[in-house]
């Protein structure tokens, strides 16, 4: 539990005991999608699985959808790589965009069942989805300025946004893997940098 995310909530700032529960819900959560898939998915299944009182699920998690969303703003907060400063510019880029297209790669029940969510109308998704997007684009700003200390184009940066965002939706809906979503990503992006 050393990362700050662990004891962040969308709906409060938790202690450490909320916050352990938080983890164990989520991970309950990823089972369940892993064994019963996103249909099966409720939160009362994840807090049985967690060994939680459903209350207490509710207190964290409206929804299943609230659920899957915060399993993957927590990935993503987790697992996207910091692209070294000195990198080309075109290669910093890459390698956020790499991570943000492969964080549910390995899971193909979640990455069904984030599209699911994200595409969502729940207020406390809508939320995350609002989070999920400001960490992509300071991750994708922070690339792009790197050790030059450059100002940020912001016709640039929605450019890439909206690269990213189109790919995901492609691959969530399975018209193609995550890493070829990925390489393809990091295609056109380097593609639209050379361009400058």
């Amino acid at each position: 539990m050393s990362s700050p995310v662990s004891f962040e909530s969308t709906r409060r700032r938790l202690t450490t005991a909320q916050a352990e529960t938080v983890g164990k819900l989520t991970a309950a959560a990823v089972e369940v999608l892993r064994e019963d898939g996103y249909d099966a998915l409720t939160v009362r299944s994840v807090a049985k699985r967690a060994g939680v009182a459903p209350a207490t699920a509710y207190t964290y998690f409206s929804s299943k959808g609230h659920v899957v969303a915060e399993l993957f703003w927590r990935r993503l907060a987790e697992s996207i790589v910091e692209p070294n400063p000195s990198s080309p510019r075109a290669d910093r880029v890459a390698v956020v965009l790499r991570g943000v297209s492969l964080a549910v790669e390995d899971d193909s029940h979640l990455a069904r069942a984030v599209t699911a969510s994200l595409l969502g109308s729940d207020p406390d998704v809508e939320h995350l989805r609002v989070r999920i997007g400001l960490l992509i684009r300071q991750r994708i700003s922070d690339a792009l300025v790197g050790d030059s200390g450059e100002p940020v184009d912001e016709g640039e940066l929605e450019a890439l946004e909206m690269l990213y965002s189109g790919a995901l939706v492609r691959a969530g809906m399975g018209y193609e893997s995550y890493s070829a979503i990925a390489d393809r990503l990091v295609a056109a992006a380097k593609l639209l940098l050379e361009k400058r």
